[in-house]
C-alpha cells in the first residue's frame, strides 16, 4: 500500500513538473543577431591626467548573438541568450603625470609619464544577458538587465612616445622618450585583466517586417577590466560600448 502511494505521488509530481516545463517553453521567441560595437575602456569621468584624445581607430568589434525571449505578463517578458563578442579600442592620448609602468631597452621603469600614450585593447567574450523586456508597440521592444561575461582572450598593450617619465615620483629622474621606434617605451598589462566581467545592458529592437529588424544596445561594465589588485593605472577602466546591428526572428 505504501509503495502504491509513493508511486502515485511520484507520478503526480512528475506530471506537475512536465506541465510547468511545458508552460515555460510556450510562446518562446528565438532571435539571431549580428552587430558592430563602438566604444572603449575608460574611467568614469575624464581624469585631469588625460589631457586630450588625439585619435580613435575603429576596431573589428563584431558580435554574434542567439537570444530567447518569453512574454510573461501583458507587454512584459524576459530575455536571455548567448553572445560571442569582440570588444576593443585603439586610442592615442596626450597625458600629464600619468602613472605608468614602461619597458625600455629591457628595463622596467615606473613613474609618472607626460606625453603621448597609445593604448590598444582587445577582448573576446562569451556573454550571458538576463533582461526584462517591454513591448512599446508593434515591432518595438525595450530591454534592460544585467549581464555576465567570460573573457576568453585578452590584450591590453601600447607604447609611449614624444614625452618623458619622472622615475618613481612626480619629481624623480627625468627619462625621455622620442618619436622613433627605438626611442619609444612599451607596456603590456594583459595578464592583469579579469576573466569575468559584470555589467548592465540597455537596448531596443525594432522589427520593420515580420522577421527582420534592427537593434541598438549600450553595455556598461560595473567591474573594471583589470583585477582589483592592479594599481599601475590609478583609474579603474570600465568597458563601455554601444552596438548597432540586424536581428532575424527564427520563431
Amino acid at each position: 500500500m505504501t509503495l502504491r502511494i509513493i508511486t502515485a505521488s511520484l507520478i503526480v509530481a512528475m506530471a506537475a513538473i512536465a506541465s510547468h516545463a511545458k508552460g515555460l517553453t510556450e510562446d518562446l521567441n528565438y532571435n539571431v543577431r549580428l552587430g558592430y560595437s563602438i566604444g572603449g575602456t575608460a574611467p568614469v569621468g575624464m581624469p585631469a591626467t588625460i589631457r586630450k584624445l588625439n585619435s580613435y581607430d575603429f576596431q573589428p568589434n563584431i558580435s554574434f548573438c542567439f537570444d530567447v525571449q518569453k512574454p510573461i505578463y501583458g507587454r512584459f517578458g524576459v530575455l536571455t541568450g548567448l553572445h560571442l563578442e569582440n570588444k576593443g579600442m585603439k586610442v592615442d592620448a596626450t597625458v600629464k603625470n600619468y602613472h605608468m609602468e614602461i619597458e625600455q631597452d629591457g628595463n622596467t621603469l615606473q613613474g609618472y609619464f607626460t606625453g603621448r600614450n597609445i593604448t590598444k585593447v582587445e577582448e573576446w567574450l562569451i556573454t550571458l544577458p538576463i533582461m526584462a523586456t517591454m513591448q512599446l508597440g508593434k515591432g518595438v521592444m525595450l530591454k534592460l538587465g544585467p549581464y555576465v561575461s567570460y573573457v576568453m582572450s585578452k590584450d591590453f598593450e601600447g607604447e609611449v612616445y614624444n614625452g618623458y617619465l619622472r622615475n618613481n615620483t612626480p619629481t624623480g629622474t627625468k627619462i625621455n622618450f622620442g618619436t622613433e621606434s627605438d626611442e619609444r617605451g612599451t607596456f603590456d598589462f594583459s595578464s592583469d585583466m579579469r576573466h569575468w566581467q559584470v555589467g548592465i545592458d540597455f537596448g531596443a529592437d525594432w522589427y520593420f517586417c515580420r522577421r527582420w529588424g534592427v537593434y541598438a544596445d549600450i553595455t556598461w561594465g560595473v567591474t573594471g577590466i583589470h583585477k582589483s589588485d592592479f594599481k599601475t593605472i590609478e583609474q579603474t577602466l570600465y568597458p563601455i560600448f554601444g552596438t548597432l546591428g540586424v536581428t532575424y526572428k527564427l520563431k
